[in-house]
């Protein structure tokens, strides 16, 4: 019997975050200490069996709370179920014809949710490269972190960018120009100009989360979203500076310039709290990093952050002081050795 099994990572935001929704420039590292996974084999009737997360039945009402808290509303079906759609009308676009055999579908993940580690969008590429391999299909790469954000923006009704998508096609660690004079189009679909970076150039790195901190993306963004629209200037001018941050962050990681990119990404963060009102825990996390003098901004839409630190004193301190606050640390993983 064909048996497909397909991960994708998680993946924290380096530099330029959130620029990428906004015609930005961002540079992004995959974290392999996370991932989804889905499992896929030929079956009778097209079956999408969901997990843990999907549960419906709960023993008290306080239960229930509590998996909405961690959860949200909706688990992963939702994606599984997109993602064959999406992926069904991109081959019909294309004339692609696929064959009729059928599939069962099931996914898990050990990525924390809702910290801004981009849990969702790993159960979505990790879908996409089960139907590409079950039927025999090629998209070209550029192309597949596009479809995989139509998922949630065109079909799920969620505000996302490309980066995620991008950084868990690549995976390493991908510096993105999303600026519009840079984007092309194929099959119907736009895409940035996405260069590959070598992990060797990295600084040493850590990832703390709070998951008691967390919310939906589709919160943390909403207002910032509607004020760009509305051509706020304050929204408008950071954004151009978080793209300026990836692109002096490029630079320096080519010159494998520390110092520099740790002065980069802390002006990344105090750039995000001049227009956000963040959590006061989120905020904790950050400043107690940058108090033994590590970098520390937002991984992503809040709940996690990332940093550079010096040398493995600075991170026996930095952990100390992150886990008396009831964070988890950890060294993520960009590639394996």
């Amino acid at each position: 019997m064909l048996l497909i099994r397909k991960r994708a990572y998680a993946r924290a935001g380096l530099i330029g975050n959130p620029s990428d929704g906004y015609h930005g420039k961002t540079i992004s590292v995959i974290v392999r200490n996370f991932f989804a996974q889905v499992v896929l084999y030929e079956w009778d009737r097209v079956e999408i069996i969901g997990s843990d997360e999907d549960q419906s039945r709960f023993r008290s009402v306080g239960e229930l709370v509590q998996d909405v808290k961690l959860h949200g509303y909706y688990g992963g079906v939702r994606l599984v179920k997109a993602t064959i759609k999406k992926f069904a009308e991109y081959c019909r676009a294309q004339k692609i014809e696929l064959h009729r055999r059928n599939f069962s579908i099931r996914y898990q993940s050990n990525i924390p949710r809702q910290v801004g580690l981009a849990g969702s969008s790993a159960i979505i590429v990790a879908t996409l490269r089960s139907l590409l391999d079950f039927y025999y299909i090629d998209i070209p790469l550029e192309i597949q972190p596009s479809l995989a954000r139509a998922v949630e923006t065109e079909e799920l009704g969620i505000a996302a960018g490309l980066q995620d998508r991008v950084i868990q096609v690549y995976e390493g660690a991908v510096y993105m120009d999303f600026a519009r004079q840079r984007l092309c189009e194929k099959a119907g679909y736009e895409y940035g100009v996405y260069e590959r970076l070598d992990p060797a150039l990295l600084p040493p790195l850590y990832i703390a989360y709070k998951d008691t901190v967390s919310e939906p993306t589709e919160v943390f963004h909403n207002d910032i979203r509607e004020r760009y629209k509305r051509g706020d200037e304050t929204v408008v001018r950071a954004m151009a500076k978080f793209a300026d941050l990836a692109f002096e962050g490029r630079t320096a990681l080519l010159a494998k310039d520390h110092h520099q990119l740790t002065r980069l990404m802390n002006d990344n963060f105090d750039t995000r709290r001049s227009i956000y009102e963040l959590p006061k825990a989120q905020i904790e996390m950050v400043e107690v990093a940058r108090s033994i003098g590590a970098s520390a901004k937002f991984a992503g839409s809040g709940g996690a952050i990332i940093g550079s630190y010096a040398n493995e004193e600075m991170f026996a301190h930095l952990r100390d002081r992150l886990r008396a606050i009831d964070c988890v640390v950890l060294k993520p993983i960009v590639a394996f050795s």
